[in-house]
């Protein structure tokens, strides 16, 4: 599907668009979601919340988005997080050097390639500005930190946190020690990170402002493979894009046995974040675990497994999952002067970390991606979305067929009775049934309610599946035990029938 019908359907429905889109010079980079959007979005960090923090018992915590200098310095960011960059001779536009020479030569720039060589690369290839086609100066380092200085003098130099992980290794301390925890320990936070992307595009997949949900799973590293939940995955499939071997199917048990990963911690959290994105709509045969070499990860990891999507832009990666071992930990205690170590059973260690880092905003485009279907039907174009009824914005869309003879009061009646079961629902009086069906199909609404004159006198109505546009007639009262059957998978619609 061509990005265009997308991105026109979120401008059209009210799902996200241009922060700021009134005034010529606004940043890019920056998006805002509408109403529409907003419930898509929340829906999927209620998924999020649901199956990998509820089910696993893990920690949540809502972190501050400002922090001082020297969290990042002893992070590494202040010195490692850096994109290279090029500047234009004639029209000065600045460019990510990397993706020059990537759409240039069609290689893949591991990320930490030295500048000087991304120069050669430049020179040898004749790679000139894409806007001017002017010569390309030196290409250089850019740090992608968003500084702020703090207080009335500035004197306080603090940073917009260009990831959230950052404040769960400050709270470990404090979390494991005033719970009374032990080990393993997982905590997670969803929220908002600021990185100065030098070339925000393709909407919500590169942002300045991004949203991200962030998992990790703190453990002791001689304890790897002591892991009693493996037992629940170890017959699991996991779709691996390995260095040396491409595309495999490995088990759980064999990734671990066949030491393709680091231990059962590592294969466990990896298909624990397929199945997740199952439950996304996101078909299994477009997902894939990609290995990074040494050269491409990032400067905390050991290990780096990205989730990646295809789509019709390719391989969109959604998550990082980061075997970061001590190095946070053991950063932030040099920092801080702290000892961060934790004692358990007689031994004195510092927790090894696996992190399992996704987009918010890049996993709802994917599921909207996934979900976009455009059919003929008739002379007539069809477009909706086919979102779980977990994702949708709403459940149902309720529809009085008039605004006249009690029928109006009576899809208001039901409606509210809806939602007192606790189902979203979304009510709507204004065109005609098409057009109604149209708009709640567009924003992926799985079903709909149609509220008639025959529903005054023996208290039925239409029910209709987004999907398939059957209808079927059932009884007020059936409702609530319908849509939950439905929407939880227990009942195919044409078993209503």
């Amino acid at each position: 599907m061509p990005k265009e019908e997308l991105f026109n359907l979120a401008l059209r429905r009210q799902l996200y668009f241009p922060a700021a889109e009134i005034y010529a010079g606004a940043p890019a980079g920056f998006w805002d979601f509408g109403p529409v959007g907003v419930r898509i979005r929340n829906k999927v960090v209620d998924l999020w919340r649901k199956e990998l923090l509820e089910k696993e018992g893990l920690l949540e915590i809502d972190g501050a988005v400002l922090l001082p200098k020297p969290v990042f310095e002893a992070s590494g960011h202040l010195k490692s997080f850096n994109d290279p960059i090029v500047q234009c001779t004639k029209c000065r536009a600045l460019h990510r050097a990397d993706q020059l020479i990537e759409e240039k030569t069609k290689e893949k720039i591991p990320e930490a390639k030295p500048v000087e060589e991304m120069g050669k690369i430049i020179e040898v290839n004749k790679i000139v500005c894409p806007k001017c086609k002017g010569a390309l100066g030196e290409v250089r380092s850019f740090n992608m930190m968003m500084r702020v200085e703090i207080g009335a003098t500035g004197d306080q130099t603090c940073f917009l946190r260009p990831e959230t992980c950052q404040n769960i290794f400050l709270d470990f301390d404090r979390l494991y020690k005033t719970g009374r925890l032990n080990l393993p320990l997982g905590i997670a936070q969803a929220g908002k990170s600021f990185r100065n992307e030098i070339a925000p595009k393709q909407t919500l997949l590169r942002e300045r402002e991004i949203g991200q949900m962030e998992i990790e799973y703190f453990f002791n590293p001689k304890k790897i493979n002591n892991f009693e939940r493996f037992e629940e995955v170890k017959d699991y499939t996991l779709n691996l894009q390995r260095l040396e071997k491409g595309f495999e199917k490995k088990t759980c048990e064999s990734a671990v046995n066949e030491k393709i990963v680091s231990g059962k911690i590592v294969a466990y959290w990896l298909a624990r974040t397929q199945q997740f994105y199952s439950k996304l709509g996101i078909p299994l045969e477009k997902m894939r675990f990609r290995e990074l070499e040494k050269e491409a990860r990032a400067f905390y990891s050991a290990e780096t497994w990205d989730f990646e999507v295809e789509t019709d832009l390719g391989w969109i990666e959604l998550v990082a999952c980061n075997y970061r071992t001590d190095y946070d930990i053991a950063g932030h205690a040099k920092g801080s002067k702290k000892d961060l170590a934790v004692k358990e059973e007689g031994e004195k260690f510092t927790p090894h970390i696996f992190e399992v880092s996704a987009g918010i905003d890049r996993s709802m485009y994917v599921a909207l991606d996934c979900a976009f279907r455009k059919e003929k039907r008739g002379p007539e174009e069809r477009i909706y979305l086919k979102l779980p009824p977990a994702v949708a914005p709403y459940l149902v869309a309720v529809f009085p067929l008039v605004n006249k003879d009690g029928v109006f009061e009576k899809g208001r009646e039901v409606f509210e009775g809806i939602e007192d079961n606790g189902f979203n629902a979304f009510f709507d009086d204004k065109g005609s049934i098409g057009k109604r069906y149209a708009r709640v199909d567009e924003i992926g609404v799985p079903f709909a309610i149609t509220i008639d004159y025959d529903t005054l006198k023996d208290a039925t109505v239409t029910l209709r599946e987004r999907d398939s546009m059957e209808q079927a007639r059932l009884k007020v009262e059936q409702l609530p035990e319908t849509l939950w059957a439905l929407s939880a998978g227990r009942k195919a619609f044409n078993q209503l029938k």
